[in-house]
């Protein structure tokens, strides 16, 4: 929020690299920031950890963040896709909004990010949009996300949430963090609930992350 208030992209752009510097030297190669969700209340705990409640600076101050960190051929992960407004429950609230909302208010800080500086991964949220987990949201991660934003890289969940890991593959959710569930998707295979081309789809995409680290 203090970097957000200096209004100034090419400090946080220098933060971001300095960041990644640090990450380097620690033997990492991803960094899990930046958070650019909004503050919708100021009761919510990650508040400490996201921009603003305005989603444009928040969109322009973490894509100067991304910019920053991926010039030194570090990742970064911006997170939490989407509308993680709270820090009570919320491997299990259900954020209920119309499209307009979604889309101009929760979405938009992100749709700049990615538009403007390309991360390489995206971290879904814990919490629920409509309904349905955004870590299983087809319409979020491959239809807007992909689709409309022309995203490319990885997309993985948060730490041990409540997403059925057959669901998240087949949403575009392509790693489930931190060890996911192999068995579940292996009998996704066997019954053919789960194709072997819809598992290809996210195996490529982590494959091409893997070399672009290289």
């Amino acid at each position: 929020t203090a970097l957000a208030a200096t209004w100034n992209l090419n400090l946080i752009e220098e933060i971001g690299q300095a960041g990644a510097l640090e990450v380097k030297e620690n033997n990492l190669s991803i960094w899990l920031t930046p958070a650019l969700n909004i503050h919708r209340s100021p009761l919510c705990g990650r508040n400490f950890e996201y921009y603003s409640e305005d989603p444009f600076l928040s969109g322009k101050m973490a894509a100067a963040a991304v910019k920053g960190i991926q010039s030194q051929n570090i990742a970064a992960v911006p997170k939490h896709f989407a509308c993680n407004n709270k820090e009570t429950n919320r491997k299990e609230s259900d954020s209920i909004l119309s499209e307009r909302a979604l889309r101009e208010i929760y979405l938009k800080g992100f749709e700049i990010c990615v538009k403007e500086a390309k991360p390489k991964i995206i971290m879904t949220s814990y919490n629920i949009i409509n309904g349905v987990r955004a870590s299983e949201n087809t319409q979020l991660l491959t239809g807007i996300l992909r689709g409309e934003w022309g995203f490319d890289g990885l997309v993985i969940s948060d730490w041990n949430n409540h997403g059925d890991h057959e669901q998240e593959l087949k949403a575009g959710n392509d790693i489930k963090m931190p060890i996911g569930s192999p068995e579940k998707l292996m009998e996704g295979l066997k019954s053919k609930t789960l194709s072997r081309e819809q598992l290809c789809v996210s195996v490529k995409r982590l494959l091409e992350m893997i070399l672009w680290l290289e």
